[in-house]
Order: C-alpha cells, then sequence, then structure tokens
C-alpha cells in the first residue's frame, strides 16, 4: 500500500526528512535512506530548504525510489517561474515520483546567496491549483497535455501563526484548488495545536503534524527567537538544559508531544536534523501505543 492509498484508507502515516547535499556525495542521503527504509511510509525530499543551494529535490526523490522509498518531493515557488514548474511537475511525473508538497519558500536573503533574485511568479496556493490542471490534461494556459499527470499532492501549515485566522483561511482555499493533506510546522506547545484543530475542524483534510527533535536548549531558544510560529515551552527548555543525555531527552520530548496530540491527526513527520538514528526507536514508542 502506497502513501497515498494510506492516507485516504485513513492509516496513520510517518513520514521522515531528507535535506539534498550541498554538493555531490551521496554519502549522507543513503544513510539517511538506510535508516528510514525500515520505519517511515514516505520521506520528504527538501527543495533548497533555507534558500541554501543544494542538489535538488527531483534527482534525490528519484534516487530513493531506486532503493524503493517513497519521496514526497518539495516544490517551493521561490526560485521558479510557471513554466519552470509546470515543466519540472511533469519531470517528477515521468521519473515515477507521485507525492508532492508545495510550499512558498524561504526568501534568497536569509541563505547562502543572498543576492539572488526571487522569482514566486505564483503563490503555493496557485501552484496547487496548476497540479489539479495537469493532473487533468491542461497546462495552466488552458493547452491540452498529449498525457495527464497523476499527482498525489499536499501542502504546508503553519499552526503557531500570530495571528492564525489568515493561516486558517489560506488552508481552506488550498484544500479548495486540490490540496489532499497537510504538513505542519514543527509542533512543541501541544496546548496551542490541540486549539488549532479545533478551529479547523471544518477541514476535511488529513493533517501530518511536524516533530523536530531537540538537540539542546540552545537549538530551542533559537527557534522561539527566528522560526516564525515555533513555541517552544520553557519546561522543555529547561529539560534540555538539565538533561546529561540529550540524545535520550529528545526522543522522550517527540513522543510525548506524539502521544499529546496523535488522536487528533492522521500521522506524524518526523524532521530529525541530523539525529536520524533515534528514528527507529520514536517510531517503535509511537507504533505501540
Amino acid at each position: 500500500m502506497n502513501f497515498k492509498e494510506k492516507i485516504q484508507k485513513n492509516r496513520f502515516v510517518i513520514t521522515g526528512e531528507i535535506g539534498p547535499p550541498k554538493g555531490t556525495d551521496l554519502a549522507g542521503v543513503y544513510k539517511s535512506a538506510d535508516v528510514f527504509k525500515k520505519h517511515v511510509d514516505a520521506v520528504n525530499v527538501t527543495d533548497l530548504q533555507s534558500s541554501v543551494m543544494r542538489l535538488n529535490s527531483l534527482t534525490v526523490s528519484r534516487l530513493l525510489l531506486e532503493k524503493d522509498i517513497e519521496p514526497i518531493c518539495q516544490f517551493t515557488t521561490r526560485d521558479r517561474n510557471r513554466l519552470a514548474l509546470q515543466s519540472d511537475l511533469l519531470s517528477a511525473y515521468v521519473l515515477g515520483i507521485r507525492n508532492v508538497v508545495v510550499m512558498t519558500g524561504d526568501h534568497p536573503t536569509l541563505g547562502d546567496h543572498p543576492k539572488a533574485k526571487p522569482v514566486y511568479d505564483l503563490d503555493s496556493i496557485k501552484l496547487l491549483d496548476v497540479i489539479s490542471r495537469l493532473n487533468k490534461g491542461e497546462d495552466l494556459s488552458g493547452n491540452k497535455l498529449n498525457a495527464p499527470s497523476d499527482l498525489f499532492c499536499g501542502s504546508v501549515v503553519n499552526p503557531g501563526a500570530d495571528p492564525i485566522d489568515p493561516e486558517i483561511i489560506k488552508m481552506h482555499k488550498k484544500v479548495k484548488v486540490g490540496a489532499k493533506f497537510f504538513q505542519t510546522q514543527a509542533i512543541f506547545n501541544t496546548e496551542i495545536f490541540l486549539d488549532f484543530m479545533e478551529r479547523i475542524k471544518d477541514v476535511k483534510v488529513p493533517i501530518i503534524a511536524g516533530i523536530v527533535l531537540l538537540k539542546s536548549d540552545k537549538m530551542a531558544k533559537y527557534m522561539n527567537e527566528n522560526v516564525p510560529g515555533v513555541d517552544v515551552p520553557e519546561p522543555l527548555i529547561k529539560k534540555m538544559e538539565a538533561t546529561k543525555d540529550r540524545k535520550k531527552t529528545a526522543i522522550e520530548i517527540a513522543v510525548d508531544t506524539i502521544n499529546k496530540i496523535k488522536d487528533k491527526v492522521q500521522g506524524v513527520h518526523l524532521m530529525t536534523i541530523g539525529l536520524d538514528e533515534l528514528v527507529p526507536e520514536i517510531v517503535e514508542r509511537i507504533r505501540v501505543k
């Protein structure tokens, strides 16, 4: 059963995430792939995350397929115009990639090429509309394709956005144009998240909750100060400050967070940030519950 079928059958899914390398050495990709293969249902491949120049998501997604790992290929609207985006989406389909998740993407000024010119020809809502059109056999201008794609597309949402109302409005628009699932920003404050879930009861699309593994109290403080919509509660920061085993504590925090919200979502998205080796234990502990 593939990722799309699991979503459609209301199975609880677990996804991982791989960031393509900055260069041509794929050893790290394959090491992460070996960890994820037996423990997750699909793996996101990021699209120049944090606006840092890297190998592209299409290439790494195809390499995962060759390892019998189902990819979810990320597409941002930051770097390509509507011509290039449509071409790459069709290329993804031809390469065997079936799952995509779309987002706007961080502004280039935040990355390692701050002088790069952003494109943003389309926003994420319009890109979802593009995918729906390609799946029906036509491009954005209404021109017929010689054969349609069949991409299963999702998008992202930030439950901690302030104000939250515009985020919810965007969710509804995304569903209307074809979003089939949502992956969320990192969740640490479960009260905020559960309140958000209560407010979107009328959104009949699966939510996959984002779980970032904390490496340290410094990382937690940095996220609070620099990542919009992320709120790491003070007790978690103090827990990381006091621990003598950061990896063990990272697992405990992740598992506790998941167990508090898992009845409200259809899956979790594990963003390990270099702690891939912790995935087997996390998955084992949340699968048992």
